[in-house]
């Protein structure tokens, strides 16, 4: 019977959470997927709305396909009763606890749009698939309304079909950036400006690297195509120095910068625009993998061969593991699912299964490291935040109180400069504003090892444990 079989908690329905789902089903185990969306996909398949009634939802996406099979399989799954899908659902917490058969874990989640009911999984192993966050470097003017993040700008477009404004300059570093260009173009905003603070020279060092996976490179090409073909202008090697605005953005000053990473006086032009869509990177999401003791390889949450972290029991895959796209995430999910089946089964697994995912995740993984090393952001953007620049925004904590805390108080680690500052003690806890403090302040980042990965009422605290768990709807 289904409910025989051995249970596997998924956290995360985006690519690398639906590769893993459709083949631990596949494989003869029952699946719960929890994800805080009210549809599988995650950031990277966004939907519209069904209000909105898109006729041509593909138009904002590639890999179009895959998600179609992913889809139909999950939902297979369903109706066969080997996979429950809990959409809304929001993980604050994963705790670890003895059976009489070995490991078992509870998955604690808030339900809807208030995240007030409490509700609890239990299930024999986890695999964690919980994505990735941008992260965005301060400069002044960058809390002016107007100013959102790269990915805010997309999934606004995926997710709503709108718009921020009438013209747009996306700036920062990385990847991202390109999709987020184009699709705003093609949307029909006015897109000044794509400033990227990498440097053409930065790619021919890579070219051997990047070369070696043609697919992406074309991947870029179409995107350079479709720029040319909206006249954005392409301005490499240089950086947002200021946003400007009274109530809302009106321009931001753009300056080139010099082989170290500083902005070359003289170099400074204004854009008009209404919109700024920022990123520097990606970082993952990692705290639940941290709350239950998983190893980091800096930032990210190490996995072996099988996707295994040194937790017995849990499994990572997708960004949490290192940013690396959809792909990767698929490749990564795909060993995943099928280990974490073989060895909820008693058996060990047949890496021949997977061999096609392995070589994929091998390819990319080093293509991305080498994307890395191109995109990483200015060494010297530190000295472009003023001492009234806000940088721990739930705060309000500005850049010279962060660089007061260390050279007058003394402070040599993050933990020290929040207790002085209360930079990092807000909504967000740190993960907006903490490297932009590790920068300012020279201290290296650490494992933040939180008891919850978001805030909990303290009646859901009071009541946990007592929730059964929930039901398996046949």
């Amino acid at each position: 019977m289904t409910s025989e079989r051995p249970h596997l908690a998924v956290i995360g329905a985006g690519p690398a959470g639906l590769a893993a789902t459709v083949a631990a089903a596949s494989h003869g185990v029952r699946v719960t997927l929890v994800d805080a969306s009210p549809e599988a996909g995650g950031q990277f398949y966004q939907q519209p709305a069904a209000e909105l009634r898109a006729r041509r939802p593909q138009a904002l996406h590639h890999g179009w396909r895959t998600w179609e099979l992913l889809r139909d399989e999950l939902r297979t799954h369903v109706r066969a009763g080997l996979v429950r899908h809990l959409s809304d659902h929001h993980v604050w917490c994963v705790e670890r606890r003895r059976t009489g058969a070995g490991p078992g874990f509870t998955v604690h989640a808030l339900l809807g749009p208030e995240q007030q009911d409490p509700a609890e999984v239990r299930a024999d192993a986890v695999l964690l698939a919980t994505g990735g966050y941008e992260k965005v470097l301060p400069f002044p003017g960058w809390t002016l309304p107007g100013v959102v993040t790269a990915g805010g700008a997309q999934a606004m477009l995926k997710g709503t079909l709108t718009v921020g404004g009438r013209t747009a300059v996306v700036a920062g570093t990385g990847p991202l950036l390109l999709p987020v260009a184009t699709g705003l173009a093609a949307a029909g905003v006015d897109v000044a400006a794509l400033v990227e603070s990498a440097a053409p020279k930065a790619f021919v060092r890579r070219a051997r690297a990047l070369a070696a996976e043609p697919g992406k490179v074309a991947e870029g090409a179409r995107y350079a195509a479709e720029l040319l073909r909206h006249r954005v202008r392409l301005l490499a090697g240089h950086t947002v120095v200021e946003a400007h605005g009274a109530e809302r953005l009106e321009a931001v000053t753009v300056a080139a910068l010099d082989p170290d990473g500083r902005v070359r006086p003289g170099t400074g032009r204004r854009i008009p625009c209404d919109t700024l869509a920022v990123g520097h990177g990606m970082l993952p999401h990692t705290d639940l993998a941290e709350t239950l003791g998983c190893r980091l390889d800096g930032p990210d949450v190490h996995a072996d061969d099988e996707q295994r972290t040194d937790v017995p029991g849990v499994w990572a895959a997708g960004e949490t593991t290192g940013i690396g796209g959809a792909a990767l995430a698929l490749a990564e999910g795909h060993i995943a699912g099928r280990s974490a089946a073989a060895r909820l089964h008693g058996t060990e697994p047949d890496p021949d299964g997977w061999a096609a995912a392995a070589r994929t995740r091998t390819r990319l993984r080093a293509f991305f490291a080498a994307l890395d090393a191109v995109h990483a952001p200015p060494a010297h953007w530190t000295e472009q935040v003023t001492d009234d620049t806000v940088v721990c925004r739930c705060e309000e904590v500005t850049g010279g109180e962060i660089r007061a805390a260390v050279k007058d108080l003394g402070a040599g680690d993050l933990r020290t400069v929040k207790l002085l500052t209360r930079a990092g003690m807000g909504w967000c806890q740190g993960r907006v504003c903490g490297p932009a403090v590790a920068g300012l302040t020279g201290c290296g980042s650490t494992a933040s090892r939180r008891p919850f990965a978001r805030p909990v009422p303290l009646g859901v605290l009071a009541r946990a444990g007592e929730t059964d768990d929930l039901e398996w709807h046949q």
